[in-house]
């Protein structure tokens, strides 16, 4: 770990002193050749017949949020997250530098995706609604920091690209482990605040002519499996809206594989086209939103298996509720859980109100929704 790093996670309280000084697993140069160039460290000899591949809902950091040490706010979901061969996150915000700042323009200090890696984010999704709230120039900036931790952090990002030859690097961005090759096609309805058209950096609009020509290099470049991250439908809905299901029938009918929305900041409802699986929205993973059904989310883990022959396969798709908990209700800062974990453990809020809201909103969900954990 080099010593910066170490100063980062130190400043952000997710690092100990010890373990920036003792922990040989958080030191990626004492083992290099079990790091890949993205994804978790993986055993020289042997391959694994299984890959994990996790996506997890919006987060975000609004002013609120800003005043409270990062450690916690992820940490409840973050094992899972590790434990992916392959975690995915939509970063909506832009790292802009200073002043820092929330809704509606927002500005994330570096550290906090920094902290989302540390995490176990290994994919940021950069195409959202609020990627160009700082503009051009903020956009450059963001991809420049997600390039440094490219090479610092082995992470990667889609979504946005500087110029032309950079699209067609990240979109599709494809991603390779244990045998696998899956193709990751992230885009966005639109943004906030425009950029000039035909000008870079550039964010990936959902424009299909565009859709079909990641399609296409994702099947030139013999992808396995391919995974579409659009960012899309109507906020604080909970059933997908007509244009959400024009364009999954579409995208599944040119090849797609499966499909993982956001955007509405709640958990809309699934099904399947052609057998093919569609989560339409899986709502917030950190936030600090309290309105109707936002402090719930999901995260979707995607499985994919080989046999002894060499064929490989799709298995049935898992799903984890989160509740993001406000400071005051569960802990004194945000706190993302699981729900299942908590469902029966009453005594560890610090206010039983948001517990039970927990509870309340689990079930309205999954029953309009019909998405079952």
């Amino acid at each position: 770990m080099t010593l910066s790093k170490a100063r980062t996670l130190l400043s952000i309280g997710l690092l100990s002193v010890a373990e920036a000084v003792c922990s040989p697993a958080r030191n990626p140069d004492i083992h290099p050749l079990m790091i890949e160039r993205i994804g978790k460290a993986q055993p020289l000899y042997g391959e694994a017949d299984t890959l994990t591949l996790t996506v997890i809902g919006d987060i975000m950091l609004h002013s609120r949020q800003m005043e409270y040490p990062y450690g916690p706010f992820l940490a409840g979901v973050a094992p899972r997250l590790r434990e992916a061969d392959f975690a995915i996150g939509n970063m909506e915000f832009t790292l802009g530098g200073e002043p820092y700042s929330g809704y509606p323009a927002f500005s994330a200090p570096d550290s906090y995706a920094e902290y989302a890696a540390e995490c176990g984010i290994d994919i940021f999704l950069t195409a959202n609604n609020h990627i160009l709230d700082k503009g051009l120039k903020g956009l450059a900036r963001t991809i420049e920091v997600y390039e440094r931790m490219e090479d610092e952090w082995n992470v990667r990002f889609t979504g946005s690209a500087v110029n032309e030859e950079d699209k067609c690097r990240r979109y599709p961005l494809m991603v390779r482990k244990k045998g696998f090759n899956i193709a990751l096609l992230n885009f966005t309805y639109g943004t906030n605040a425009g950029g000039l058209s035909g000008s870079w950096p550039a964010t990936f609009r959902m424009n299909r002519e565009d859709i079909a020509g990641a399609i296409d290099r994702a099947e030139e470049k013999m992808a396995d499996f391919i995974i579409a991250l659009p960012h899309w439908g109507n906020e604080y809905e909970l059933r997908h809206s007509r244009s959400q299901i024009e364009l999954a029938e579409w995208m599944i009918a040119e090849g797609v594989d499966v499909i993982v929305g956001s955007h509405p900041h709640v958990v809309q409802d699934s099904c399947t086209i052609d057998g093919k699986p569609v989560f339409f929205s899986i709502g917030n993973a950190v936030s600090n939103m309290s309105a109707a059904n936002t402090q719930i989310g999901m995260t979707v883990t995607l499985k994919f298996s080989r046999d002894r022959n060499g064929d490989k396969r799709m298995l049935e798709p898992e799903v984890t509720y989160n509740w993001c908990s406000l400071p005051g209700k569960l802990c004194d800062n945000y706190s993302t859980v699981e729900v299942k974990d908590c469902l029966e453990c009453r005594e560890r809020w610090l206010n039983e109100t948001d517990y039970y809201k927990m509870k309340r909103t689990y079930t309205y969900v999954k029953e309009t929704t019909g998405v079952s954990d």
